[in-house]
């Protein structure tokens, strides 16, 4: 009796000891109560947007097609068009603060412009925000989306198996954009702060410090990008609200310095574009054409942000910022052409139209409004970076990073990694060039390569699924444009465009090494069918002589075959000292386009200890996988499925149902004798080096704090056979020395 109130006693307390540590368990529920009110808001959006539909469809054909369009991929709501201005046009939109002020120093200064000048100048910006923006990139690019997202990526994807040669240009493309996105913040929101040096009431404050304006763009950008992970929606419902005021403003001081002098207008005609071009009068020659490009940045990221805002939002938006900033210069070209004789303006040397056509007393208005807008021109390009990243990631041409969805909605994500990475290549790019006239030497060249290589992508596309005429008419038109402006933005190859350069060429190294190195594993990724893989683990489950290595064993992987095992999860229970288990796990994480998906599905190989489990869970359900495997345990003991492990000892997970459980995580590494060639090996080497810094995927599934185990195996290419050694006899008597 006495023996069995000390074993109770003592079970007891061992069980006592369990509830000192937190154990990683499921609640009962399927959904968080923020999900379950999250999923409840949405529901009756959708309700309330089923009840308006259904009562504008009975007014008419109008109606109809309103209820239409609502229920098709181009739907409009009024708080996405607000995101829409906020995300999207924030760097198209800024390009009035430079290009006529960049135009003014390529002619050698206001004193050395007339009509044809001006005219020449906003016909060609015309021309250029009509055909590239419009034409090509909302009317023809923007048809062409990958389950809703859009840029150079998603096309690629699309159009890949008409041809291998296809992955050139789309990696040139991408990398050429992720490397402007760099340069962008920089230049956009220095250049505007600059700005407040015209303002009087700042002008001592900037003669006392010279670096003052430097310090307080590098403030602005840390805060920009600290407050990322906030997600766009939140972000750009803010953003939204100024880019508003922004082209509200644009347009009311563009139509203001029209002074009613309509005839600027006249340049509408292309005709006063070409004869400027190719004349005499124009001092900067092809290099006009970098100038004009400036009117158009942002074209790309418009496009890359498709997933963002959704399509119709842009569709909707975009009549109201094309006027906006055609108002805007044609105002700038008004007030050049009443101002050419201006001696005050031609003595003050670089003239900027935006500023100086804005009173005196407004002037301070329109710098802090610049200042805003050039922090929302940078957030249009940190958001389309996030889905070029996502979307190479999703290729195989970069690591797969630990991504984040602040919204409800797929398409916004946010990648901390890249995030802290475009961070710091930003200061730097600020420590390297202080100020934007040095930064925008450097700047518009590599998205001249984005937007032609774009091109060729978009004619293969239309070849394919239109008509091979439309495609070549179209290839024709934009090549030749689109050639002019880089040849004349490779004027500033020499000034700061080298660091464009150097940029994009990183990011290309790391595409097509990571993309080499992934084709070489898979090559030898081998399966193993049950007849071939389950008696050598029965042997080992019945083998007592072999002590456990753990209860449970998990092998966390890439691959999806549930019939099959992965030969390296295989070996590695077999290397070495062999893992024996009383079960094996093969675990794969699917991360699926709804927001708060959480199943799985078992493969247990008519067996009671090889189990292969998938887990499909919403990208925005977090990725706590110790906590799931317990779950999923628990269920197959409770179906008979998994026999009984129960617990002895206290256990840091303190689930005494369940026995221990080691996680365990396999890389490969390259073998000395491996017969490949030495692109090949130099690809793998980079990988596995990018692979080190850009992190394991420990905090991806969620395991940091359960130590899981990192095993390296040989990545067995075919290696090359060394000569045989030769035995030679010993010396009798001579220890150690050999025979001659």
């Amino acid at each position: 009796m006495a023996a069995g109130r000390s074993a109770k006693a003592e079970k007891e307390a061992l069980l006592r000891a369990d509830t000192f540590t937190n154990a990683p368990k499921v609640s009962n529920d399927t959904l968080t109560q923020e999900e379950h009110e999250v999923l409840v808001k949405q529901e009756e959006e959708q309700r309330e947007e089923a009840e308006r539909l259904a009562h504008t469809k009975s007014h008419g054909p109008l109606g109809r097609w309103w209820l239409k369009l609502q229920a098709s991929p181009d739907r409009v709501t009024f708080g996405m068009a607000v995101v829409t201005l906020g995300v999207v046009y924030g760097d198209i939109g800024t390009s009035p603060l430079y290009t006529a002020q960049t135009f003014l120093s390529g002619q050698g200064g206001l004193g050395n412009i007339n009509r044809e000048a001006v005219l020449g100048l906003l016909s060609l910006v015309f021309w250029t925000i009509t055909l590239i923006t419009t034409v090509k990139y909302v009317l023809v690019a923007m048809r062409v989306d990958n389950k809703g997202e859009g840029g150079i990526f998603a096309l690629f994807s699309l159009i890949r198996h008409h041809g291998k040669w296809l992955v050139v240009p789309a990696m040139i493309g991408g990398s050429a954009f992720l490397a402007d996105s760099v340069l962008t913040p920089a230049v956009s929101i220095s250049s505007a702060v600059e700005g407040l040096r015209t303002v009087p009431f700042f002008e001592p404050a900037f003669h006392e410090n010279a670096n003052l304006s430097l310090m307080i763009t590098v403030v602005i950008i840390v805060i920009l990008f600290a407050v990322q992970s906030r997600g766009t929606e939140s972000i750009g419902k803010v953003f939204g609200s100024v880019v508003l005021l922004w082209f509200a403003f644009l347009t009311i001081t563009g139509i203001a310095n029209l002074g009613g002098d309509w005839s600027v207008f006249e340049a509408v005609n292309p005709i006063y574009g070409i004869r400027f071009l190719f004349s005499g009068n124009n001092v900067a020659g092809l290099a006009l054409m970098g100038t004009v490009f400036l009117s158009t940045t942002g074209a790309e990221a418009l496009y890359s942000d498709i997933g963002h805002v959704g399509r119709g939002n842009i569709y909707f938006t975009w009549p109201l910022i094309f006027v906006a900033l055609m108002f805007n210069y044609f105002g700038q070209g008004a007030w050049m052409l009443r101002n050419q004789g201006n001696k005050a303006l031609i003595a003050a040397g670089n003239v900027n139209p935006f500023f100086q056509m804005v009173g005196p007393s407004l002037r301070p208005f329109a710098v802090a409004l610049s200042v805003a807008a050039g922090v929302i021109a940078s957030q249009a390009l940190i958001t389309g970076a996030f889905t070029m990243v996502s979307e190479a990631t999703g290729l195989n041409w970069m690591p797969h990073l630990q991504v984040r969805y602040p919204s409800r909605t797929r398409g916004q994500l946010y990648i901390p990694t890249v995030n802290l990475v475009l961070c710091v290549a930003t200061l730097s790019v600020l420590a390297m060039f202080k100020d934007s006239e040095h930064i925008s030497a450097a700047y518009g060249l590599a998205l001249n390569i984005t937007v032609i290589t774009t091109t060729v992508l978009l004619t293969v596309y239309i070849s394919n699924h239109h008509h091979k005429f439309l495609a070549s008419m179209f290839f024709i038109v934009f090549i030749a444009i689109e050639t002019l402006f880089l040849l004349a933005s490779m004027a500033k190859f020499l000034h700061g465009g080298w660091f464009t350069m150097c940029l994009t060429l990183v990011i290309l190294l790391i595409m097509i090494t990571w993309n080499d190195g992934t084709k070489i594993e898979r090559s030898q990724r081998r399966h193993m069918k049950p007849r071939d893989f389950i008696p050598a683990l029965s042997k080992l489950h019945e083998d007592f002589r072999i002590p456990y290595f753990a209860d449970n064993i998990v092998y966390l992987t890439s691959d999806a075959d549930m019939k099959r095992l992965d030969t390296d999860i295989f070996f590695s229970i077999f290397a070495d000292h062999p893992k024996r288990a009383r079960a094996w796990w093969a675990v794969s994480v699917e991360t699926t386009d709804e927001p708060f998906t959480r199943e799985y599905s078992v493969e247990d190989f008519d067996t009671d200890y090889i189990f292969r489990v998938r887990i499909r869970l919403g990208f925005k359900v977090s990725q706590s996988i110790p906590a799931y495997i317990h779950q999923v345990m628990h269920d197959l003991s409770a179906t008979g499925e998994l026999p009984r492990q129960k617990s002895v000892y206290p256990k840091v997970d303190a689930d005494p149902d369940i026995g221990t459980v080691r996680y365990v995580l396999l890389h490969k590494a390259l073998m000395p004798e491996s017969k490949i060639t030495t692109r090949e090996a130099f690809s793998l080497r980079m990988k596995y080096s990018i692979r080190r810094l850009a992190g394991s995927p420990v905090k991806w599934f969620g395991l940091a704090p359960y130590n899981p185990m990192i095993e390296t195996q040989p990545l067995f290419v075919s290696t090359k056979r060394p000569p045989r050694l030769q035995r030679r006899a010993v010396r009798p008597g001579a220890k150690g020395k050999v025979k001659q």
